[in-house]
């Protein structure tokens, strides 16, 4: 039995690979049968696989620690050869379209099959790849620098994580001190978060320009594989949101600052939801993975499978540590057929909502991996994949108590209403972003759009006279900006899902969770 510390890492030869797939794409053009060019198809995808599980687990060990040299270098090295390879893939995508077995690949595979194919035609050429490779250097660049980030607070060094658990201290004094202290952690870097973002915003625009596309917008959307929407349709869910949730938040605001006993809300108050303090797990990290393996037995067989798997195969990172990347995430290790769910523990309750959030992610990757029988549609589209890990944080509902003791009812209501208290800043995300790359914004301006913004979406952010945050400097922690251009959006997109799955619930959860299920088996 494989456990993931045990895996050892080979550097996929990506010589030897190119040439694989050049044959492959010759091969594909001239295949005589729909049978004959689906079989060296899926040699490709074999191929290209077993590239990815090696990228994944570089990636995993890379995150787990910012500042081991040997991952730094293969990430470096992956990162330019992932680029180049994609002229490759470009070549068997051209094979399909022209074949004239292209409707018998999309009768097989269905019609977001030959949509993929059409955008990596759009997105893929020789003209962008030393652009890409930039941009993947400056990416792993913003990495490195946030996750050494750090500030003296009464005399530790903390990192985000570590000043986390001052910011929802009952003591008002001690959550500004502590939420200046972050500004201030923020504020020592913004110089080169600034010209790390320039130079991204630069090289960005100038891919979509050169790839004929008429904003990075829409260049953004279709690599996110946006194929039914666009920045038209987004535009009118945040009116939406604007004239509907942003009065609805601003109330629930309103009657946390009356609960916390206080005249204005500020930003420092936004995170405590009552005056007593917020729901925290009443265990360390081991208690809180053997309750959530417990808690997913109990849900359904399929969970209960899936997250025994993950115990049995050590398929978690949760402990911050000095110089682990920021955040949390979920991956898949594809010729191991494992997810993967990395975090960072705080003692707070968004150590629950990663055994839920991400492992909703999980879920859906290891449900969809005994199904799905082409290995590049196993994971969902962003457009729907934090559904699954949005709708997995309500469903597990019931179990709270495992994790919160008699505090269950208070870590339900906190984190069903920050559900909804958060779609503003989702969307204000997305709009910001749009602003940015319509516009040649200097670092001023970009904080003077975000500040105005933020006025629109979340009228009640009042971050009592901090000069770095008053003056638009709030948008620097939000990493997708950094890393995952126009995704932010989906988070949004996908609560919308996620309450109408809590919604029928409440009527009938064994249908709901039927269906629900039903939708993580289709990848």
């Amino acid at each position: 039995m494989f456990k993931f510390s045990q895996i050892e890492y080979h550097r996929p030869d990506a010589e030897k690979l190119a040439a694989e797939l050049t044959r492959i794409a010759a091969e594909l053009a001239a295949a005589p049968t729909y049978e004959r060019a689906r079989e060296v198809y899926l040699e490709a995808e074999k191929l290209i696989g077993n590239f990815g599980t090696y990228y994944t687990i570089a990636h995993i060990r890379h995150t787990m620690d910012t500042r081991n040299p040997f991952y730094d270098g293969e990430m470096t090295y992956l990162d330019e050869q992932a680029c180049r390879l994609e002229l490759y893939q470009r070549n068997i995508s051209q094979a399909i379209a022209n074949s004239p077995f292209t409707q018998d690949f999309a009768a097989e595979y269905g019609p977001d099959f030959v949509k993929s194919i059409q955008a990596q035609l759009r997105l893929a050429d020789e003209s962008v790849v030393e652009y890409k490779v930039q941009e993947a250097k400056l990416c792993q660049e913003y990495s490195t620098l946030v996750a050494g980030c750090s500030v003296n607070f009464k005399g530790v060094d903390c990192n985000f994580y570590g000043l986390l658990k001052h910011m929802l201290s009952c003591d008002r004094c001690e959550r500004k001190s502590a939420y200046t202290a972050w500004a201030d952690m923020y504020l020592s870097v913004s110089a080169r978060l600034d010209d790390i973002y320039d130079k991204m915003v630069i090289l960005r625009k100038q891919m979509a320009q050169k790839l004929g596309f008429d904003s990075y917008a829409q260049m953004a959307y279709l690599a996110n594989g946006h194929y039914y929407y666009g920045a038209k349709e987004v535009e009118s869910f945040r009116k939406q949101v604007v004239e509907v949730v942003v009065p609805a938040a601003a109330e629930l605001y309103e009657r946390q600052r009356k609960r916390l006993g206080i005249q204005k809300l500020c930003m420092y108050d936004e995170q405590l939801v009552f005056p007593d303090g917020n729901a925290s797990p009443i265990g360390d990290k081991d208690y809180l993975v053997e309750s959530a393996r417990q808690m997913y037995n109990q849900l359904s067989p399929e969970t209960g499978e899936f997250f025994n798997f993950m115990v049995e195969h050590e398929l978690f990172d949760l402990e911050t540590r000095p110089g682990k990347h920021m955040g949390g995430y979920c991956t898949y290790i594809q010729d191991f057929g494992a997810p993967f769910i990395f975090s960072n523990f705080n003692g707070s309750s968004a150590d629950v909502d990663v055994l839920t959030h991400e492992a909703g992610h999980a879920f859906q990757a290891f449900t969809a991996a005994k199904r799905v029988p082409l290995p590049s549609q196993i994971w969902s589209t962003s457009d729907i994949s934090e559904i699954h890990s949005m709708s997995m944080e309500h469903f597990t509902y019931p179990w709270m108590d495992k994790f919160f003791g008699e505090n269950a009812d208070k870590y339900r209501y906190a984190h069903l209403s920050e559900a909804l208290k958060t779609v503003p800043y989702l969307c204000l995300v997305d709009h910001f972003q749009h602003e940015v790359y319509a516009n040649d914004f200097t670092a001023a301006q970009r904080r003077e759009a975000w500040r105005k913004l933020e006025r629109v979406y979340m009228p009640w952010r009042d971050y009592d006279g901090n000069s770095f945050l008053e003056g638009g400097g709030y948008w620097m922690q939000k990493q997708h900006i950094f890393l995952n251009p126009f995704y932010y959006v989906d988070y949004a997109l996908a609560q919308m899902g996620a309450f109408e799955y809590y919604s029928r619930a409440k009527q009938n959860r064994a249908a709901t969770w039927a269906d629900y299920y039903k939708l993580c088996t289709l990848g």
